[in-house]
């Protein structure tokens, strides 16, 4: 080989993946906050964090995730980083899916520093819920939980979600999971025998809970398992052995009067509970009592959660009245049940007893003016500090806007205000809209569709919002809003501080249509003169 030939021998390059750039990284901050406070394909079953929460998550998540992978570059210093980059990307999305399960924190949370609670490194976690739903056999299960059975592996969070277990996959996981139960803190094995013979689920879950049993948790979710009674007594010999449970999901699960039952007997304590939620069973009356019991015996709950469980009167009274004993509750959503008036009524006399109140959501209750007024009236003493109001679908009209505003009034910390499917008609938006005018600098969401109101209240309703800052959206579609009074509501928001992105669709605004004649007067063709003289008789007025 001649000199020239070896005067251009190919060179061979190193191109190194590790460490990412400054851009790089904060790229990827970007990326994280959007995907925790934006409806996606990835986030959309959670609740979604405002932006500045998503951000401070987002940051926190990178860097911890950002030193684990450069610890790990560091041991193999003449790779490329390939394995660093992937460790990287793994870990972030692991802890990022963490975030969204836990879901937004209140004020009163922030208060208690949770914001400065470090977030788990990613190898404390062990999820295997990613992906499409699917059935998991034996030789599945001795692979996917195969790092499970690591010497000194450091997991306590586990989740199996989303994965259906047959009897064989079940007793290959229930060794596994008995000796590693000392280190445990969180089990997630909801919806876990999604698709099973009813035989084989309830046996799949026997070996679940004789594994786990023992353990000490402080976190147990077992919805969406069609449990019943049987069920829940299949994680008899789990649920009695725990005893320092600080929250508990049992979402979804056919929890009848008997099912209830045995699940206030089962669990030996709820002493340490602070988070409760038995969202969409068929609880009704009797099991609203059992489920009452525990509430009693659990006085540091701070969020509840008995939403779509079938409840009427009576088991909301005792519902209501057991709530009393919850003083540090924060969060509380009794949506979708038949409460009706009595149960409205109690449950104000206990809201009269829980100060750090933050949400409340009892939409859809059967509420009327008289239970309205009574929470009303209770809540201006007792939770001016509220940040989210739900009172969707209770018959509130305007009988009933005077008590509610000056409620309304008082709760200069609102962000979200719901009363959507009532009857407030004009007279009823004017009074309230105009509660919402001063003050209410945090208020970012205004939901007042399908009240029944035309062109006056919409107008009114725009000014109430027109020049907050921050807000987000006023959604005022389903109601009787003329072509006219739209284009006044949107040269309104346009003068205002934000722009026409605020509002909302109107795809069920009917220009045509009219509220029930009743006693209101005809509204919709009201002059600038009858609005201004309208205006002019409303006060809105905080008691002393």
């Amino acid at each position: 080989m001649d000199s020239t030939a070896q005067d251009f021998q190919p060179r061979t390059f190193s191109i190194k993946l590790w460490p990412p750039s400054e851009t790089t990284r904060l790229m990827l901050v970007e990326r994280m906050t959007n995907n925790l406070s934006t409806e996606s394909i990835f986030s959309r079953k959670y609740d979604l964090l405002s932006k500045e929460e998503a951000h401070e998550n987002a940051k926190r998540i990178e860097e911890m995730c950002f030193a684990s992978a450069d610890e790990h570059f560091k041991k193999e210093p003449d790779g490329d980083g390939s394995s660093a980059v992937q460790l990287y990307a793994k870990e972030t999305s692991k802890m990022m899916l963490e975030v969204l399960k836990k879901g937004p924190r209140t004020t009163a949370e922030q208060e208690a520093h949770v914001v400065d609670a470090p977030i788990e490194p990613a190898d404390t976690v062990f999820d295997i819920s990613g992906g499409k739903r699917a059935f998991i056999e034996a030789d599945e299960a001795k692979e996917l939980l195969s790092p499970l059975t690591k010497p000194g592996n450091s997991y306590k969070r586990i989740c199996f979600s989303n994965r259906s277990f047959g009897i064989d996959a079940a007793n290959v996981a229930g060794p596994i999971l008995e000796s590693i139960k000392g280190q445990l803190t969180e089990v997630d094995i909801s919806d876990f025998v999604a698709g099973r013979p009813e035989d084989e689920a309830l046996d799949v879950m026997r070996i679940f809970s004789k594994a786990l049993e023992g353990s000490i948790l402080r976190y147990l979710n077992i919805s969406d398992n069609a449990l019943g009674e049987k069920g829940v007594r299949a994680f008899t010999e789990l649920l009695k052995s725990q005893e320092n449970l600080e929250e508990l999901y049992v979402m979804n699960d056919g929890i009848s009067e008997e099912a209830a039952k045995a699940l206030s007997k089962l669990i030996p304590s709820t002493e340490k509970l602070k988070v409760l939620h038995f969202h969409n069973n068929m609880t009704g009356d009797e099991g609203a009592m059992s489920i009452a019991e525990m509430v009693k015996l659990s006085p540091n709950l701070e969020s509840f959660r008995c939403s779509a469980t079938r409840i009427g009167s009576d088991g909301g009274v005792a519902l209501a009245e057991a709530l009393g004993a919850c003083t540090r509750l924060k969060k509380l959503d009794l949506r979708d049940n038949l409460f009706g008036v009595d149960a409205g009524i109690s449950l104000s006399k206990t809201l009269q007893k829980l100060p750090d109140l933050v949400e409340l959501y009892i939409s859809d209750l059967n509420l009327e003016n008289k239970g309205t007024i009574a929470i009303a009236n209770a809540l201006k003493q007792s939770a001016p500090q509220l940040e989210v109001l739900e009172m969707t679908g209770n018959e509130i009209n305007a009988k009933a806007a005077p008590d509610l505003a000056k409620c309304l009034a008082a709760m200069q910390s609102l962000k979200k205000l719901t009363l959507a499917e009532n009857e407030l008609k004009d007279d009823g938006a004017v009074i309230i809209a105009k509660s919402l005018e001063d003050g209410h600098a945090y208020l970012k969401e205004l939901d007042v569709s399908t009240n029944m109101f035309q062109r006056v209240g919409a107008r009114c309703f725009a000014w109430a919002v027109a020049n907050k800052p921050g807000f987000v959206q006023l959604n005022i579609n389903g109601n009787f809003i003329s072509d006219e009074g739209i284009d006044e509501v949107k040269d309104i928001l346009k003068a205002g501080k934000n722009s026409l992105d605020v509002l909302g669709s109107l795809d069920e605004n009917d220009p045509e249509g009219e509220p029930d004649d009743g006693d209101d007067e005809e509204e919709e063709e009201e002059d600038d003169d009858g609005l201004d003289s309208k205006l002019q008789n409303v006060k809105v007025e905080q008691d002393d």
